[in-house]
C-alpha cells in the first residue's frame, strides 16, 4: 500500500551528490513527488529533503541504497504527521480587483504590483497552493511556480546532532585501540 513519506538526506556540500541520490531513485524506479536542498543547522552540511509515495518495505530499501553513498553522512526517513512540512509558491496574474480582494481572503503577500499583472506569494501546504491556483486561474494566470517541500522534524532535534557524536565516539575508541 503506497504512503507517504518524507526523506531527509545529510551530506557535505560538494558536487555531484544531488546526481548520485536522484540515480537511486531512478534505478529503484520510484518518482520523487517534492524535493529541496539547503544548508542544515550544522555548518558545512547539507540538507535534502524529499518527498515520495511508495510502500514502506520499497522506501526502506532505497533509504538503505543512499546511506551506501561514500558522500552521505546520513538518511532518515518520516511519516507525514512526524514533520511540519510547508511550500513557497508564486503566482503572477492578471490585475483585477477581484484578484486584489481574493489576496486579502487568502493569507498571501503580494510581491510586486504592475499596471497589468500581479506576483503573490502563498506559502503552506500542497493543498492550499492548488486550491489557490484554481481559485485564481479564472482571472488569469501568467506564470505560476512552487518550490519543494521544506520539513523540520517535530521531535526535540534533528538526529543527525546524537548520530554524529556516535561517529566520532565510535572512531575515538577505535583509534584508541589501535595504538
Amino acid at each position: 500500500m503506497e504512503r507517504e513519506f518524507i526523506i531527509t538526506i545529510f551530506s557535505e556540500n560538494k558536487v555531484g551528490i544531488l546526481s548520485q541520490v536522484t540515480t537511486v531513485f531512478t534505478h529503484r524506479n520510484v518518482n520523487i513527488e517534492s524535493i529541496a536542498a539547503s544548508p542544515s543547522a550544522i555548518e558545512g552540511i547539507h540538507k535534502y529533503t524529499i518527498a515520495v509515495k511508495n510502500d514502506p518495505e520499497r522506501v526502506a530499501n532505497l533509504v538503505k541504497q543512499i546511506e551506501k553513498k561514500v558522500d552521505v553522512l546520513k538518511v532518515f526517513c518520516y511519516s507525514p504527521s512526524e514533520v511540519v512540512m510547508q511550500q513557497l509558491a508564486l503566482y503572477k496574474v492578471k490585475r483585477s480587483r477581484n484578484v486584489e480582494e481574493l489576496v486579502r481572503r487568502h493569507n498571501v503577500r503580494i510581491l510586486e504590483i504592475h499596471d497589468e499583472y500581479i506576483v503573490l506569494e502563498k506559502t503552506g501546504h500542497k493543498a492550499e497552493l492548488d486550491e489557490l491556483y484554481q481559485i485564481l486561474a479564472p482571472y488569469g494566470i501568467y506564470q505560476f511556480v512552487s518550490s519543494g517541500q521544506v520539513a523540520i522534524i517535530k521531535s526535540r532535534r534533528e538526529l543527525l546532532d546524537e548520530y554524529l557524536k556516535y561517529v566520532n565516539e565510535k572512531r575515538d575508541r577505535i583509534l584508541s585501540e589501535t595504538k
